[in-house]
């Protein structure tokens, strides 16, 4: 639990009456990033309002401010925290006047209509007492550092989300998933990443409250502290959004790099590729309302269009993100780039030969894109307990991994946690990621309990459609017009053939041959009168996570049953026996 937010969210207890629980948050939220500003220019606010007395123009200005204080971000007006309980009568007027006098790049408080909420809270006679609290905490990142910011951060929305009935697991994800992910993410360039002056870029499509953004950033610096990494970020939650954009504005980057908007219907950024992408999309959420404009730009982009593969089921968008991604990589010859973005099981599987999710899946792996597959513990995110996977995509591999794909078990790799925090009473400590990080560095088979290495065409499969003749009520064959049996409809199957069955390494080449060999030792010893339509072949991909590391367990002996059924039915007669006194 965060102290800071525990602190920060106890002041809604001023709030109870009011306001209703699950609308603190409009409140509280805002208002802490109103603090954290505040103590961020509070000792350079002389210098910037002098140099507004020289300079009308904003854009000016702001170059001017830059050079005096190194920020990019400034207010220039006579309030702050510091005196805005001087006049009372005018508090809600002056702390308008606050909010509305920072620079343009500020806009974060009209995405949580903040004014309307300075109104309520005079109306209620709770302004005051409220600022009072919040002037009482320094929020200066000397004090506060981001990581602990951060933490605040979650733990509202956490608390906010909880009152209001409602998850939390579509505004941020839990920080060690995330480190897992930066690990990962960076694991394969950390040589490139420890070069003098590097910039890079990173980008993370859902953003949330910028989570990843700024672990990932940590995680750069901690490794090489002369090396500059770009942030950009696109959030459609305009609470979220607001706590991003105003957190990395606090660290200096360029507000412009995170945009408000619906990432799979206008794209921010589409014109750029990046090094680095990032995500944790919602899982199992539909797109039915988008539909229309992702369809329209799938139809009218063409095949290098970022929907061009294919289109999932509406009922679950998460490959979209997927493919928005996989589309965001920096050109191979420009230096590439790499993804790591969380998914849950059905992008692995979903869908079969020639599906929306099957394409997709043939897309990214004949184009050599999936570089490793991580399996997560259950219970490990705040809002659900089901299974969930680390892809990692690059189109620059290193040769050793051309062709292949390594999946890696990390579902035993986890520390209980004290406390639970909804459904998440796992954690992944830090030696539990440094031990994914080694099965995924070593890249072997060598421990086939965690780690498989695979090649791309192993996930591949044909559908092919096994026919059988139309009998009579005599049992007669009835044939067409050239004397061919026709096929009864209902008899008709389906089987799925591997590109690799029997050993067969030819993939789409050896079709013929290999869906041949499968018939005549498959299908023509149990129906010798059975042909294959070739017409209907259909060819598709999945990822059986799971069947690659199953482990049989031979079942319990009768006698250690029997012995553990005596020992259940003796505790029941004890219980009995109790109740009989």
């Amino acid at each position: 639990m965060s102290t800071l937010g525990s602190f920060i969210w106890s002041i809604a207890d001023h709030l109870r009456g009011p306001y209703r629980p699950n609308q603190y948050g409009n409140v509280i939220l805002p208002l802490t990033i109103l603090r954290r500003l505040d103590a961020i220019i509070e000792p350079d606010r002389e210098v910037v309002r002098e140099l507004a007395t020289r300079y009308d123009n904003p854009n000016r200005l702001k170059v001017e401010v830059k050079k005096a204080t190194g920020r990019p971000f400034y207010n220039t007006s006579n309030y702050s925290f510091a005196n805005l309980l001087n006049e009372p009568d005018e508090l809600a007027n002056n702390l308008t006047d606050y909010i509305d006098r920072f620079s343009p790049d500020v806009d974060v408080f009209e995405y949580f209509d903040f004014k309307k909420e300075i109104l309520a809270l005079e109306k209620s006679e709770l302004l005051g007492e409220v600022i009072a609290s919040f002037k009482a905490i320094d929020l200066h990142p000397g004090v506060v550092s981001n990581a602990d910011m951060g933490d605040a951060f979650e733990y509202i929305i956490r608390k906010f989300n909880e009152a209001a009935n409602e998850t939390s697991g579509d505004h941020y994800t839990p920080r060690d998933a995330i480190r897992l992910l930066v690990d990962l993410l960076f694991a394969e360039k950390d040589v490139d990443l420890t070069e003098a002056g590097i910039v890079r870029t990173l980008y993370d499509p859902t953003a949330g409250t910028g989570g990843m953004l700024t672990l990932a950033e940590e995680h750069l610096l901690a490794q090489n502290p002369d090396a500059k990494l770009s942030l950009y970020g696109q959030e459609y939650n305009p609470q979220s959004y607001a706590i991003c954009k105003s957190d990395l504005l606090a660290k200096g980057h360029d507000s412009t790099n995170i945009a408000f908007g619906n990432t799979l219907t206008d794209d921010a950024f589409k014109t750029r590729k990046f090094d680095f992408c990032m995500a944790n999309p919602p899982y199992g959420v539909d797109w039915k309302q988008y539909a229309k404009a992702v369809k329209k730009e799938h139809a009218e982009a063409g095949p290098y269009g970022r929907f061009a593969p294919g289109l999932p089921s509406t009922s679950d968008g998460q490959m979209l993100f997927l493919l928005h991604l996989a589309h965001k990589m920096r050109a191979p010859e420009d230096g590439g780039g790499r993804v790591g973005i969380v998914l849950n099981g059905s992008p692995l599987f979903s869908g079969g030969a020639e599906s929306g999710p099957s394409n997709i899946r043939k897309w990214l792996l004949e184009n050599d894109f999936v570089e490793a597959i991580v399996a997560l513990p259950t219970n490990m995110f705040f809002n659900t307990d089901i299974s969930t996977y680390i892809w990692i995509l690059d189109n620059t591999k290193h040769p050793d991994r051309k062709g292949l794909i390594q999946l890696v078990d990390g579902t035993s790799f986890w520390t209980k946690m004290r406390k639970n925090l909804g459904s998440k009473n796992r954690e992944l400590s830090e030696s539990d990621c440094a031990e994914v990080v080694k099965l995924y560095a070593d890249f072997t088979d060598a421990d086939p309990h965690h780690s498989k290495v695979l090649r791309n065409d192993e996930f591949g499969y044909w559908t092919v459609t096994v026919e059988r003749p139309l009998l009579d009520d005599g049992g007669n064959l009835v044939t067409d017009r050239k004397g061919d049996p026709k096929p009864d409809a209902k008899r008709r199957d389906t089987e799925n053939v591997p590109f690799t069955y029997g050993g067969s390494t030819a993939g789409a080449a050896g079709i013929t041959e290999v869906v041949a060999a499968y018939f005549e030792a498959e299908v023509q010893p149990h129906a010798p009168n059975a042909w294959i339509d070739w017409t209907k072949t259909k060819t598709g991909y999945e990822i059986p996570f799971t069947r690659h590391f199953y482990r049989y367990l031979p079942p319990r002996s009768l006698a250690e049953i029997d012995a553990d059924l005596d020992k259940q039915v003796g505790k029941i007669l004890d219980l009995l026996r109790q109740v009989e006194q």
